[in-house]
């Protein structure tokens, strides 16, 4: 039995450069996984800290590992995603619990931030 096949397609039409397939000689039917080796030249390339620096000044909404979430206008952070957060609430269910003020949120809690 012969092994697998490995070979190149150009794919530029769809915006990616080239897929990397592996086909069994025997079924032709692709082995494993298809990998992705270039991606679409239009993909966004920033830092996460680029774009947070983006978002200074601006609501941004928080979510914590074990669910609290938090909204507020992102005054600060530092290189460890260390938050601080003006005018800062508390949520419950997408509503209102607290209001709490100025906030400090450490950066290993957070599960992600978004336009708030």
């Amino acid at each position: 039995m012969v092994g697998p096949i490995s070979f190149l397609v150009s794919l530029e039409e769809l915006g990616i450069s080239t897929i990397h397939l592996n086909i069994n000689p025997t079924n032709r039917k692709v082995i494993g996984k298809v990998i992705i080796l270039n991606t679409q030249k239009n993909v966004n390339t920033s830092r996460p800290l680029d774009v947070l620096g983006k978002a200074l000044d601006s609501q941004v909404l928080i979510k914590l590992k074990g669910g609290r979430e938090f909204r507020g206008s992102l005054r600060s952070f530092d290189m460890h995603m260390n938050l601080v957060l003006n005018d800062a609430e508390e949520l419950e269910g997408g509503e209102t619990a607290r209001r709490l003020g100025i906030v400090l949120i450490r950066g290993d809690n957070i599960v992600y931030i978004s336009p708030g």
